[in-house]
């Protein structure tokens, strides 16, 4: 059986374990990579390419660590260069920022859609509304 995958770039563990529970909620089945480094994810991403059913990325990472994590349009502009291999779904607040993720991205023939995180359960409600969307769940 082919594994899929949902590749995230998240920083807030929180916003990870709701992702997580959305996901099992519409398809159970579903594997999540989770990465909190956007140099981490970069190095680590083209393994899971292949399997990856949609990649949802933030913007601005805050995490503790001596060295620069970088940031979601590092990620968009690295996967600009490869073929689109699945929907991007941009859940950044930085809007300037995740306009220009959006842009790089459409650019290169990648489909991509936004979640505006706005509200407590904005994962919950915008971001799920999005992946069932994404997912053609709808």
């Amino acid at each position: 059986m082919k594994h899929e995958f949902v590749l995230i770039l998240e920083d807030d563990g929180d916003r990870v374990d709701r992702f997580q529970r959305v996901l099992a909620s519409l398809r159970p089945s579903l594997e999540t990579q989770v990465w909190e480094s956007a140099h981490e994810m970069i190095r680590e991403v083209p393994r899971f390419l292949d399997q990856a059913v949609f990649i949802s990325l933030d913007h601005d990472l805050y995490i503790e660590c001596t060295k620069d994590p970088g940031d979601g349009l590092d990620v968009a502009r690295f996967l600009a260069e490869r073929s689109p291999a699945c929907p991007v779904i941009i859940h950044s607040s930085n809007s300037p920022r995740a306009q220009m993720m959006m842009g790089v991205l459409e650019l290169e023939g990648w489909e991509v859609a936004r979640s505006v995180p706005l509200g407590e359960n904005w994962i919950e409600e915008d971001w799920c509304q999005v992946v069932q969307q994404v997912l053609k769940l709808n």
